[in-house]
């Protein structure tokens, strides 16, 4: 048995008192080589996760994915110091007891996300999303299930870790070849899931409908907010993919724009809606001669002095707030959703264009734009009982003294109403 376990198993570790303090951070740097770095309690950085990123990063992953593993590395990092357990002597049972407790424990909490008088985890009544709850989301702890399995692993195979990998496949899949002796005439199943990886729920992409999407078009406060938020709506680019675009990028007689692609890097051209090109240029009217005009130069700047490239938390804010106007919790990449739904219903754009304009590497990622969306469900099926209604020849109502109110019988009423029909 492995030293330490039975202890474990015996119910010891006290999950429910347990007090995982904030202890270390992670940073960004002006490094290229080392983007964001992962720091103890101490300031000093922690030379396994940078081993690991290096191995990320030669592997092409961007700055904002290994930030996002390093968030998830850290919380991790938190428990082990919190329990007095090392990352290199960790078993099975660490890993069993930080699912637990990540999937039990309540978030740090943050005001500041959620707004003034909005219920935590309650579904807005504009969008009917529900609101960041207060325990970690299933995509975040099925995201850190692989995170870790994965840095678990690459040190495994390099021989600085654990000679078994604390967070394991599952048992009745952890061998063989995956989709092995698979039928060609079924789809793929994901034969590599986590053990302790939690099961998420298929949902549904949410857009933003037409006649609420002008009021919140209406709500923005200046030609480059309008601008953004046209050139993503007819784009369907992501939100870094759009940010990152250079003036150089640009091409307003072709009506395209060049991004470069999230995943893959390649660059791309994506056309977009005359009216975008319209506010883009009632947004480059308002800089002055002292901004800087080169084809490499970034296309979006903030609006105050001095003049800096727009940033992603920047643009969230902003988008934030129109959406926050009117009482939604939308956010940016709910633009990508619209997009893409707008592209799917037209009888006249094929599938796979859609498919090569948003980037997906699978035509199956594009079909879920082809699933009605809620409220168009909603508004349907209320349609439909106001048909059925009409439709319906319901009996005359009886006379008075015939019967009770509405038809019942009187001892009926007198039972759900205590006698006070009478």
């Amino acid at each position: 048995m492995v030293p330490g376990m039975a202890d474990a198993l015996g119910g010891e570790r006290d999950l429910a008192s347990l007090v995982v303090p904030a202890a270390g951070s992670v940073v960004a740097v002006d490094d290229v080589w080392e983007p964001v770095r992962l720091l103890d309690a101490g300031g000093a950085v922690v030379g396994a996760v940078r081993a690991f990123l290096q191995d990320l990063q030669a592997s092409g992953r961007s700055a904002a994915t290994q930030r996002s593993y390093e968030m998830d590395l850290l919380r991790w990092f938190r428990f082990g110091w919190a329990i007095d357990v090392s990352w290199d002597q960790a078993t099975r049972v660490e890993a069993r007891d930080f699912c637990r407790w990540l999937s039990l424990r309540e978030k740090p909490s943050q005001p500041s996300s959620a707004g003034d008088g909005v219920v935590r985890g309650q579904p807005n009544a504009v969008t009917g999303r529900a609101g960041p709850g207060d325990r970690y989301a299933v995509a975040t702890r099925a995201h850190s299930e692989t995170v870790l399995r994965g840095f678990y692993e690459f040190h495994r195979e390099a021989g600085t870790g654990p000679i078994v990998n604390p967070f394991p496949l599952v048992r009745e899949r952890s061998s063989g070849r995956a989709n092995a002796h698979h039928n060609p005439m079924e789809p793929f199943r994901n034969e590599r899931v986590g053990l302790y990886r939690p099961r998420a729920p298929r949902r549904v992409p949410r857009s933003i409908p037409d006649e609420l999407f002008n009021r919140l078009f209406a709500e923005l406060g200046s030609h480059r907010d309008r601008a953004l938020v046209a050139l993503w709506v007819s784009t369907g680019a992501r939100s870094a993919e759009l940010l990152g675009v250079r003036r150089g990028d640009v091409d307003p007689g072709q009506q395209l724009v060049t991004v470069v692609r999230k995943g893959s890097r390649a660059v791309q051209q994506l056309p977009a809606s005359p009216d975008a090109f319209v506010w883009l240029r009632l947004y480059q009217a308002t800089l002055d001669d002292t901004t800087p005009a080169g084809r490499d130069d970034p296309l979006w700047l903030t609006l105050r002095r001095p003049r800096r490239p727009l940033t992603y938390p920047a643009a969230r804010a902003m988008f934030g707030r129109a959406a926050g106007a009117l009482g939604a919790n939308w956010t940016l990449h709910d633009l990508r959703h619209t997009a893409a739904y707008r592209m799917a219903r037209d009888p006249l754009v094929p599938l796979t264009d859609v498919q090569w304009v948003l980037g997906h590497a699978h035509l199956s990622t594009t079909q879920i734009y082809l699933t009605a969306r809620p409220g168009d469900v909603i508004a349907g099926m209320l349609a439909h009982h106001r048909r059925s209604e009409q439709q319906v020849e319901h009996p005359a109502r009886p006379l008075p003294g015939e019967a009770g109110l509405g038809g019942y019988a009187q001892d009926t009423l007198d039972v759900l109403f205590a006698g006070r029909t009478r």
